[in-house]
């Protein structure tokens, strides 16, 4: 079986990788790719990286046709406003903003400060985390995208999560450059953003709601810096449990979540400079790793996760959600290892 897939947006970082892997993936055929400035250019002009991979140009998004499967990569906010146009004319769209992760419209107001333009729609579409949401994704119509901060904390916090063991949490993540997106701004102009440790969001960052939505309502402070990374997220989450355990409590705890998971990897090593997630080894993977270290002192756990932004916080997800909801296997077009060193 081969679907037509299409991406609205598709000049932009996220796009850019979720066209490298549709691309490579054998079961899709990549019909448009659609961009406003770029419309008409080469999609390599714009993704070098794709020279000699595909012929295709950039259409207007006023050109776009049907198709099997939409991947909505535009601006937050955009994708909600022309949501009937945009499910009129495929059966299967799979969101990378913003815009449907949230299922409450008031959430909305709150996070992002805007009012929804499409609140009606909100309840169609499942949150396209696979690891949170699988059952509901398969045979879905609409998946939304994720935050890349919320990815790399929901998968940290899950296993402890689910099991109730969370009395309250703090994260801190340290981001890369490219969360930033392909259009350049003071804070990320390479004079400014090179050599910086710059904490952009203290409190109040808009990812939390994703968290709190996803795992239940506990105690939790988010903070989140941004270091000379291009890509990648490491989220340090210091848990604090209702009751102490140790490491020996929290292998089975671990296991039980992700040893059935296709991307998620336990990485807690005894020696070595890899023993705990690294963002730089998952560079272009869809894969997160999580570790884990309990802290005999008190009832705390610092539970360590890394995930590529663009990839498994991004356009990753999102192939990975397509492929469940069309029943195709899960790791289809998602199998690069990385690379090391980088």
């Amino acid at each position: 079986m081969t679907v037509r897939a299409s991406i609205v947006g598709g000049s932009g970082y996220g796009g850019g990788e979720a066209l490298r892997l549709l691309l490579g993936h054998p079961h899709v055929e990549v019909a448009q790719v659609t961009s406003r400035q770029q419309a008409g250019k080469f999609v390599h002009s714009v993704h070098p990286n794709l020279r000699g991979r595909t012929a295709i140009k950039f259409t207007t998004p006023d050109q776009l046709e049907t198709c099997d499967v939409l991947f909505l990569c535009l601006p937050h906010g955009a994708a909600s406003k022309d949501i009937e146009r945009y499910a009129s004319l495929a059966e299967r769209i799979v969101d990378l903003s913003a815009d449907f992760r949230l299922r409450d419209p008031a959430a909305y107001k709150r996070w992002y400060d805007w009012e929804h333009p499409a609140p009606a729609w909100l309840d169609r579409f499942v949150y396209g985390l696979p690891e949170l949401q699988r059952s509901r994704m398969k045979g879905a119509k609409y998946a939304s995208g994720v935050g890349c901060n919320a990815t790399a904390s929901n998968l940290a916090l899950l296993p402890l999560a689910r099991k109730g063991l969370i009395s309250r949490v703090i994260v801190d993540l340290k981001v890369g450059s490219s969360e930033g997106g392909a259009e350049s701004g003071p804070g990320t102009h390479h004079p400014e953003r090179s050599g910086a440790m710059r904490s952009f969001a203290p409190t109040g960052h808009r990812h939390q709601a994703e968290i709190l939505q996803e795992l239940g309502d506990f105690e939790l402070h988010f903070s989140a810096t941004a270091v000379e990374a291009v890509r990648g997220v490491l989220c340090t989450a210091h848990v604090f449990l209702k009751d102490k355990l140790t490491d020996k409590d929290l292998w089975p705890i671990f296991r039980e979540a992700y040893s059935a998971e296709p991307f998620v990897r336990i990485v807690k090593e005894r020696q070595g400079i890899h023993r705990f997630p690294d963002p730089k080894i998952l560079a272009g993977t869809n894969y997160a790793d999580v570790g884990f270290e309990a802290d005999e002192s008190s009832n705390r756990v610092v539970v360590v996760s890394a995930i590529d932004n663009l990839m498994k916080g991004a356009a990753g997800s999102a192939v990975q959600a397509m492929n469940i909801m069309l029943g195709f296997e899960e790791a289809a077009g998602l199998d690069f290892a990385g690379l090391h060193p980088i």
